[in-house]
């Protein structure tokens, strides 16, 4: 059986990574963008290059309808995914809950929340058992601002956090409901990461600045989170589980 991954916002950081670690564990790669198809294409000319499959899938994921037709292109292109990684979120500029406006946190949980939902609708409509699929896994990307590790985002980003916390939700809830129809879901919490979302949140400076407080030392890498997420799509008895990568706090 072929294997097919999804990943949402796979043009840059770790989405990038996971799909082209993804390509060398042997999977054929969606690799999903909302705006930036030259980083897209870019990322798959990378795994074709190194022998793999791949194609670039644009779809903005709080859009039910681009999703919808994202998956059915993956269908066409692809085959039916085997597994799927709810990586695509945003953050916004700092701000404390007082100044929020309501269009802010519904925008956040629009991407961040109900976008990875209807994904693994679609990836459950394909993978799972009682769907005729051979069952599948699915990998949410959530963080440390979801737990006490990460103080929730107090100070910048609760409605963030609060949409991570949300992910975390879906990942244990979910991996109970399709376990049934051979489905696993997972979750990958990271830590601090170099990667462009800390400069679109208006804290370029955070990694810098955050490596006093890791044990080991360091920020992540988009690789390290790859190798977690790779780790998590290929465990066979591992379901409802989190996996937090932040070096140590």
């Amino acid at each position: 059986m072929d294997k097919i991954m999804l990943v949402t916002g796979g043009s840059r950081g770790i989405g990038a990574a996971t799909c082209l670690m993804a390509a060398k564990h042997g999977f054929a790669v969606a690799v999903n963008y909302r705006s930036n198809k030259e980083a897209a294409d870019k990322i798959v000319k990378a795994i074709e290059a190194d022998g793999g499959r791949a194609i670039a899938v644009q779809a903005d994921v709080a859009d039910e309808a681009q999703v919808v037709t994202m998956f059915a292109t993956v269908d066409d292109e692809l085959g039916r995914i085997t597994a799927l990684v709810n990586n695509a979120g945003i953050v916004d500029q700092p701000s404390k809950v007082a100044e929020m406006s309501a269009e802010r946190v519904a925008r956040m949980m629009s991407v961040n929340v109900v976008g990875p939902f209807i994904c693994a609708r679609e990836a459950i409509r394909r993978m799972g058992t009682e769907y005729g699929g051979p069952g599948g896994v699915i990998v949410n990307v959530s963080s440390a601002a979801s737990h006490s590790a990460g103080k929730g985002g107090a100070g910048t980003y609760i409605d963030y956090g609060a949409s991570k916390g949300a992910i975390d939700t879906l990942t244990e809830g979910l991996a109970h409901e399709v376990a049934s129809q051979n489905i696993r879901v997972n979750a990958v919490r990271p830590g601090v990461v170099d990667t462009e979302i800390h400069a679109s949140g208006g804290l370029p400076d955070k990694p810098e600045q955050a490596k006093g407080s890791i044990p080991l030392g360091r920020v992540g890498e988009p690789e390290d989170i790859a190798e977690a997420i790779l780790y998590l799509a290929e465990a066979p008895f591992t379901t409802g589980a989190f996996l937090d990568v932040d070096g140590g706090v």
